[in-house]
């Protein structure tokens, strides 16, 4: 009998937000809620059974943001770039039995539920999301949520440098590109 696969979400919320002016993961929507928690609630919405927050700048005011429920991890020299992040969260997805992740940045407030599940759709089955690699697209633009199985965790967080995150990789293994280009969602918000 097959299972459903068990999938983790991870939100990239580290940087310090210099153009946006503050941290993004202390930001919140027009009628106050915090992007944090958004992010979780679509992740969660979408699909993943737990959700870890990586956090960096001004981390211990972000924790607070966090939504019950989500595990908020600090990215040591998250200074450095996206990859520190993305390597702090593959690595917390590691001690939870999740047969892949889906990826998302905290920055995107408009990202829906509904593109979560599509991307997700196409690795519903556990052998299938332990290897499975697959990324959202706006208007033929790369995107996120990503979808990074089991297999590519240890090798990603590998090949990860500097603020570059997981494009390279994806492009390099031949990452699935997903429309979902009618949900919306796909831009990320860089100031105020």
């Amino acid at each position: 009998m097959d299972r459903t696969a068990v999938v983790v979400g991870i939100v990239l919320a580290a940087g310090a937000g210099t153009r946006f002016g503050m941290p993004k993961a202390l930001a919140r929507a027009d009628g106050g809620t915090p992007w944090l928690e958004l992010a979780c609630q679509a992740l969660v919405d979408g699909g993943c059974g737990e959700v870890v927050v990586v956090l960096g700048a001004r981390s211990d005011e972000a924790e607070d943001l966090a939504p019950s429920g989500a595990t908020p991890v600090v990215a040591a020299g998250w200074e450095s770039g996206i990859s520190a992040s993305l390597r702090t969260g593959l690595a917390a997805a590691q001690d939870t039995g999740a047969d892949a992740a889906v990826v998302t940045l905290v920055d995107l407030p408009g990202l829906r539920a509904d593109a979560v599940r599509r991307v997700l759709d196409t690795a519903l089955e556990p052998d299938a999301a332990r290897l499975a690699l697959a990324r959202a697209t706006y208007g033929g633009r790369p995107g996120h949520p990503v979808l990074v199985g089991r297999a590519h965790w240890q090798p990603l967080a590998a090949a990860a440098r500097g603020d570059e995150g997981a494009g390279p990789y994806l492009r390099a293994h031949g990452a699935v590109a997903i429309d979902c280009t009618d949900l919306g969602g796909g831009d990320d918000v860089d100031r105020p």
